[in-house]
């Protein structure tokens, strides 16, 4: 259908196996940028290998949030199912999630990094799994950004994905990279009660402190002042809420958990209804809008309700 795919760095398919899939078209690799380089380092030549366009380095996470949902439902990646992108080559393959379950032959625990007594930055252990490598507070503009750009090259774009405020767009901009997503990880990481869902213009999960990305998007807007592209993910659930992210800066729109229940509900069949559905709801939201380009949508087609429930132009 010539839509774009993002894949995970922990997705259960490895990256060749969606690169093979994808044929021409455009697909890239979210990152997570760990502690330890090699790791990072074998994972980024692979995805140049494959002809990935981009990373989105995932900026959000210098620790994980407590997300309560998980925790409350006990979750865990099914028994057959495995991360393929860290498992190492030959006999002994480390089964991360298995481990991380307590199941089968567990080779040895991985153990998340941390800072000692001392202040000397300890790092992770085991094998590779989300909870253990993904949080990295190390990170930082200066380093990081010049180091992922050479090691990508020419081959693939540095994008940021993570970024909710001018501040942060600005040195995104300062350092040189090629594209900004406005992201809060789906309301889970600056979360306490993500078990509670607040219905903002977009369905997010916004609770004690996670801003919701529609309302972190004009201010990362302007202060790009379309220097360099802006995507926004997060609560898309309806053509009109692409309308309304296109309206207030964005130059691109990402939706993830639509798919997934369109997967769940007829496999790929039920992939290609949802975004047929999302399509023809773009399609109809511009028509009664009055608008018959992309370029047209703008914010003059918006109102907002503030809190004494008056409706205000934007």
């Amino acid at each position: 259908m010539g839509i774009a795919m993002g894949l995970s760095s922990f997705a259960t398919t490895t990256l060749e196996d969606v690169a093979e899939a994808s044929g021409d078209n455009p697909h890239v690799l979210q990152l997570y940028l760990f502690e330890e380089r090699d790791h990072s380092v074998k994972l980024l030549k692979r995805a140049k290998a494959a002809g990935y366009k981009a990373v989105f380095l995932t900026v959000d996470t210098p620790m994980l949030g407590r997300r309560n949902l998980e925790i409350r439902n006990q979750f865990k990646l099914p028994g057959h199912l495995s991360i393929p992108n860290f498992q190492e080559q030959g006999d002994e393959k480390p089964e991360a999630e298995a481990e991380q379950r307590g199941q089968g032959r567990a080779r040895r625990a991985s153990e998340a990094g941390y800072t000692d007594s001392e202040g000397k930055r300890v790092l992770p252990k085991g094998p590779i799994t989300f909870h253990s490598h993904a949080g990295n507070p190390t990170l930082s503009w200066e380093r990081d950004i010049e180091w992922l750009k050479k090691e990508c090259g020419d081959e693939m774009q540095v994008w940021v994905k993570g970024i909710a405020t001018a501040e942060d767009a600005l040195l995104a901009v300062h350092h040189g990279v090629d594209g900004i997503v406005v992201s809060n990880h789906g309301g889970r990481q600056l979360s306490k009660k993500s078990h509670v869902l607040v219905e903002w213009q977009m369905l997010t999960r916004v609770t004690d402190g996670a801003l919701a990305t529609l309302d972190a998007l004009p201010e990362v807007a302007a202060a790009v002042q379309g220097k360099i592209p802006v995507h926004v993910d997060g609560g898309i659930r309806h053509g009109t809420d692409v309308f309304k992210a296109l309206a207030l800066g964005a130059d691109f729109v990402w939706i993830g958990r639509p798919v997934l229940w369109g997967l769940a509900y007829k496999g790929q069949e039920g992939v290609e209804l949802c975004l047929r559905l999302l399509s023809d709801e773009i399609k109809l939201a511009m028509a009664l809008a009055g608008v018959v380009k992309v370029d047209e949508i703008s914010k003059e087609y918006l109102v907002k309700m503030d809190k004494s429930g008056f409706i205000a132009r934007l």
